[in-house]
């Protein structure tokens, strides 16, 4: 399992399998947000199964799912509570890490001062373009 940090404490990740959340727990997370979507793909059929695992594992579980550039206000929202209320280091994941980052990205740009070019700086070390976003990221309030 490789991991990219977006800031310190918050990290992404590409697809996991139920057995990487053991790792993710011997790496010294505290808690996995999730957003991939139940049966997206054949390594991702069940939510509850691996919501039942990280719990078994004592991490904290959020599960946001999201289609690719489809993000609701509700959606960033619930990514920024998660962002503030969940113990850290904590690890988003979807099945490239794009989806995570984007989410990172807009709950950031609402809910911090935050710089722009910082977000895609970021953004790129972890391997994510933001581009596609630039717009609404722009948009956002801050």
């Amino acid at each position: 399992m490789q991991t990219k940090p977006l800031e310190p404490g918050v990290e992404i990740t590409s697809a996991l399998t139920l057995d990487e959340l053991e790792e993710v727990k011997a790496r010294g997370f505290h808690a996995v947000v999730c957003n991939r979507i139940e049966g997206e793909s054949e390594d991702f059929p069940d939510e509850a199964r691996y919501r039942e695992k990280a719990e078994q594992l004592g991490l904290a579980w959020v599960h946001i799912p999201v289609k690719p550039g489809e993000y609701s206000e509700a959606d960033i929202r619930v990514f920024a509570e998660a962002l503030q209320q969940l113990p850290r280091p904590l690890l988003a994941f979807c099945r490239s890490g794009k989806r995570a980052t984007h989410l990172w990205a807009y709950a950031k740009r609402q809910h911090e001062q935050c710089d722009l070019a910082e977000l895609f700086a970021a953004a790129h070390a972890a391997g994510v373009d933001l581009e596609d976003q630039r717009h609404g990221l722009e948009r956002s309030s801050q």
